[in-house]
């Protein structure tokens, strides 16, 4: 396929290049996109979306279903890499990606071998008490019901950025500085619609190429070079090699 080659080509040719990627990135791995799939779920006894459930204020106001939902809808811990988190570990074994940029927080660009890692949302495998700022990590969590305590006594949390909280303001900056640089900026698996990541790809320089690689479009679509509708890992794989 022309459009391949042609990524490979920009792969090949780019000095900077940083890779932008969602939830769809982690789809094959047996992830659900949430916004996609399930943006409607409701908590059948509760009548409360996905995205309250996951807010700082219902942790604060009831930790106990706040960690029943966590372990029963966003928690995957046999989830494995796939071709995508694959292929982009290859890339920056082999010099030719700088940075990934992510919104998941299953930690599998790590898995994968990736090093280059900015977790904006942060990465549901680490927990720490509010109290005293021991840290945990999932299997910690996951073999136990309702709210998890500190033997302080202080109440654990996961190591994510829920709704309602800010980003880590380090790591956005970070980001901020990676696409200004980007000669090629891929991003992958996301919507765009959500800010202020969304908002990264106003950052990428005159003369930076854009590619997108999503199942469906986004707001940004006319302002890319590329467009890739296929599966992220097979187009990824593909213009690896």
């Amino acid at each position: 396929m022309e459009k391949i080659r042609q990524l490979s080509q920009w792969l090949e040719g780019s000095k900077y290049t940083v890779f932008l990627g969602g939830a769809g990135v982690s789809t094959a791995s047996g992830i659900p996109d949430f916004r996609s799939a399930h943006g409607l779920y409701q908590k059948q006894k509760q009548g409360l979306s996905y995205e309250e459930m996951l807010s700082h204020e219902f942790f604060m106001a009831h930790p106990e279903e706040f960690y029943d939902f966590l372990r029963e809808v966003m928690l995957y811990p046999e989830a494995k890499p796939n071709r995508a988190h694959l292929a982009l570990a290859k890339l920056e074994r082999h010099g030719r990606l700088q940075r990934v940029i992510t919104q998941n927080i299953d930690g599998l660009h790590q898995m994968a071998g990736s090093k280059k890692v900015i977790e904006l949302h942060g990465n549901e495998s680490r927990y720490f008490c509010m109290a005293c700022q021991k840290q945990y990590t999932m299997t910690d969590i996951v073999g136990h019901k309702g709210a998890p305590k500190c033997s302080c006594g202080g109440r654990i949390r996961p190591d994510v950025v829920l709704y309602g909280e800010m980003l880590n303001q380090q790591d956005l900056a970070q980001a901020v500085r990676d696409v200004e640089k980007a000669e090629l900026l891929l991003v992958g698996g996301t919507s765009l619609v959500v800010y202020p990541v969304a908002g990264l790809i106003n950052y990428l320089a005159p003369g930076g190429k854009l590619v997108i690689l999503n199942r469906d479009e986004t707001p940004f679509d006319s302002r890319a070079d590329l467009i890739f509708r296929e599966d992220l890992g097979q187009v990824l794989e593909a213009a690896v090699l």
